[in-house]
């Protein structure tokens, strides 16, 4: 059973229609006795850093997405927003991250481009991968993704990265570090080879 958070942020059921359309049990829960038992964990998120965190403790969900992922070795998806929550803080609000990948959440600072780009980053863009990350198992690496977002991560150790973009700045499009994995675009909204990454990671150990 694939459990999606909800934590009061994020598209959770255009998430769940994609799960269903592939014949993938799923579910939407803000439980963190479901979380705790879930066999796969997705994350989705719309909305800010410090907002996300404080959703997710006040529902009691920060411990059991702890315990699950790190005390159980949960397979779990970060999308977007989620995927943010992964690290250690941000500059977008207060306090500690889930601490999942090390490193921070920072927003797009092109004061050292020649070019005007606009924030938020919204749009079709390409994606560089690195090394075999599971997510994109039997998908183009020409294929483009679609993102939107103000904010971006950057890890601090560059093993965590499963595919870099580049927007006036290089910064991870996806990370993977062991049973942790996320995308800063979105999948559910990446025509089929958006579903196929969704099958992928449901499909993985």
């Amino acid at each position: 059973m694939v459990v999606i958070v909800n934590y009061g942020l994020g598209n959770l059921r255009s998430v769940l229609m994609k799960f269903h359309r592939l014949k993938i049990e799923a579910r939407i829960s803000d439980s963190p006795e479901d979380v705790a038992r879930a066999d796969k964990l997705v994350l989705p998120g719309v909305g800010s850093f410090g907002a996300g965190m404080k959703n997710l403790r006040e529902r009691g969900l920060v411990e059991a997405l702890r315990h699950a992922v790190l005390a159980r070795g949960v397979p779990i998806l970060g999308i977007c927003l989620g995927m943010q929550l992964f690290t250690e803080r941000s500059e977008e609000g207060e306090g500690a991250g889930l601490g999942f990948i090390q490193g921070a959440t920072r927003r797009f600072d092109f004061s050292r481009t020649p070019e005007k780009l606009r924030i938020p980053h919204i749009g079709w863009n390409k994606v560089e991968r690195r090394g075999d990350s599971v997510l994109f198992t039997d998908i183009d690496p020409a294929l483009r993704y679609y993102f939107v977002h103000s904010y971006a991560v950057f890890p601090d150790r560059p093993a965590d990265v499963a595919a870099w973009c580049d927007y006036g700045q290089r910064f991870a499009a996806a990370v993977e570090q062991g049973n942790v994995r996320g995308v800063q675009f979105h999948p559910e909204k990446s025509h089929h080879h958006g579903l196929q990454m969704l099958k992928n990671f449901a499909e993985c150990a």
